[in-house]
């Protein structure tokens, strides 16, 4: 969710981009800037991957998710606020509620109407599966003072 919440922000928060031949062996990076700059717990991007494009988080331990490979890209250092990392959960969990499968929200009808009951859905010029709210729209407020343009 972190990936997608800074590419909708357009807002990374890159402290250090280390760019060239990175290797990543057993779910670590093994360039030496990059064991030298980051710290436990802070995240870092992965740019330019074949198999691992994204936001980790640094633990001082092996990621799992990390596939070997050797690649020429970069990894950026990132310094993602605690309130976006917050929101990035409860936007995860907003997830969860209105667009599983599941969800009444995810209707593929924009309204309806049967035995004198009728409905309509909001249909904000964001919406995420063409009709309802997406969690853009809805969480907008919240990330527009990172915004980036």
């Amino acid at each position: 969710m972190l990936s997608e919440i800074c590419h909708e922000i357009k807002n990374w928060f890159e402290k250090l981009v280390i760019v060239g031949d990175i290797t990543i062996e057993n779910g670590n990076i093994t360039n030496d800037k990059f064991l030298e700059k980051i710290q436990v717990n802070q995240y870092f991007r992965i740019v330019g991957s074949v198999f691992n494009d994204g936001i980790y988080k640094y633990t001082g331990e092996p990621i799992e998710d990390l596939a070997d490979e050797v690649y020429h890209g970069g990894v950026w250092l990132l310094a993602i606020p605690k309130e976006i990392i917050t929101l990035s959960d409860d936007i995860d969990a907003w997830k969860s509620k209105y667009m599983s499968a599941d969800s009444v929200a995810m209707s593929p009808y924009s309204s309806e109407s049967f035995g004198g009951y009728s409905y309509s859905k909001s249909t904000g010029g964001d919406s995420a599966g063409g009709g309802g709210t997406s969690w853009q729209s809805t969480f907008a407020s919240q990330l527009n003072k990172w915004r980036k343009i």
